[in-house]
């Protein structure tokens, strides 16, 4: 399978910031990558705080709304219940090529760090580290505690990214889809996917 062929695993936690999650999904879909997709409850609720958008509880009714929205092909995207231990996310002999916590709770990053595996989405990032695939978080909060920072540090040690929601300013973004735009754009190019939602630096 070519590296354009394998899935991308999004997983969406009750950290603020669900704006960078649904952007990041649409530009996934829109460059026809296949994303398996986990949220938690806390981000569901969370979303619906910050966003239009109510998902509903079923993962099944979950992925038609969420495939409608973004306009995905059949079977590009797919949406894994937290107890769903048969998807393929839950093995290291079926891994995506890279996964993406985004946003990442601080609970979510203990969790990883202490290979809990306690729901697929953790056991996900699990596999991801374990098989040396990459993992991005997109940690979101401030200020952070020496357990968070003690957290990420074990993380980065291990091989994981590290990206905390931190947009630029340097190229003067007039709009808040320019600021989710800046963390999205970085995600996207440590996937390797080609993007044109940031200026590059010196261009």
């Amino acid at each position: 399978m070519s590296e354009q062929q394998q899935p991308i695993a999004l997983a969406i936690t009750g950290a603020s910031g669900s704006a960078y999650a649904l952007r990041l999904l649409e530009c996934l879909v829109g460059a026809g990558r296949r994303v398996y997709l986990m949220i938690s409850q806390a981000g569901q609720i969370v979303m619906k705080m910050e966003s239009d958008l109510e998902l509903p509880s079923q993962p099944a009714e979950m992925q038609s709304l969420l495939s409608a929205r973004f306009d995905a092909e059949p079977g590009q995207l797919q949406v894994f219940g937290r107890q769903q231990w048969l998807a393929p996310v839950a093995s290291g002999s079926n891994p995506p090529q890279a996964m993406v916590v985004c946003p990442c709770t601080t609970g979510t990053l203990a969790a990883i760090a202490s290979g809990a595996s306690n729901d697929l989405m953790e056991r996900a990032a699990d596999v991801m580290l374990k098989e040396r695939r990459k993992l991005i978080l997109v940690v979101r909060e401030t200020p952070f505690s020496e357990i968070h920072l003690e957290n990420m540090l074990k993380l980065a040690r291990m091989g994981a990214v590290i990206m905390p929601a931190n947009p630029g300013f340097y190229y003067q973004p007039e709009t808040l889809e320019d600021l989710v735009n800046f963390m999205v754009a970085r995600v996207l190019d440590h996937l390797g996917i080609e993007q044109d939602l940031l200026p590059r630096w010196g261009d």
